[in-house]
């Protein structure tokens, strides 16, 4: 079997390189407005994976494909990926001090084999009061208008972090151990497919 990543993040791409397992990337084509973010953070996520995964699954219904979604989570406020620099400093400025959720939304779907399998990855993440220079710094060198609430904690911006809670790759963009792990739930096992590359 191979794996179709739908999705552009070079994130998601270098997490599941580490699987050591051949997958495909193909960016999907929809339309993320047409998701309304009410309700829970963790069904608004989910939708938007099953939206990007289904826009694959379509032209590919003999691979399993993946679609995920990652949103920061503050309080009752979604943050997705900032529009412009004000935006990046006002996400940043907000979340100063405080502690959030990271929200990633997988949907794993197989057409031919009736697979449709969603779940939902959560980490709190702390940081500590940031300093107006280091967020223009921060937004001047690595400019976050590509991560959900104007952060990637890969990069410089980890010295934003005061605590973690859960999953670091979660916050990156992709929950590889909880993939892992769902993959098995299905009776995948990925070593399966090591063996058989090798």
């Amino acid at each position: 079997m191979k794996f179709i990543l739908a999705s552009r993040s070079p994130r998601r791409q270098d997490l599941l390189l580490r699987l050591q397992t051949p997958f495909d990337v193909i960016v999907p084509d929809v339309d993320e407005s047409t998701i309304i973010s009410e309700g829970s953070p963790g069904t608004y996520c989910t939708a938007l994976a099953e939206l990007k995964a289904n826009d694959i699954s379509q032209h590919y219904p003999n691979e399993m494909v993946i679609g995920a979604d990652t949103i920061v989570v503050l309080g009752d406020e979604i943050f997705g990926k900032p529009d412009n620099k004000t935006a990046a400093e006002h996400m940043l400025q907000t979340l100063s001090g405080k502690t959030h959720q990271v929200y990633t939304g997988v949907c794993l779907k197989w057409a031919k084999k009736n697979i449709h399998h969603l779940f939902v990855e959560i980490t709190t993440v702390t940081f500590r009061d940031l300093d107006k220079k280091d967020i223009a710094h921060y937004i001047r060198s690595c400019p976050p208008y590509d991560k959900a609430g104007a952060y990637g904690i890969q990069d410089w911006s980890a010295v934003f972090v005061k605590e973690i809670k859960g999953c670091y790759d979660n916050v990156v963009g992709f929950p590889i151990s909880r993939f892992y792990q769902e993959l098995k739930k299905l009776g995948i096992n990925l070593l399966d497919t090591i063996s058989e590359s090798s």
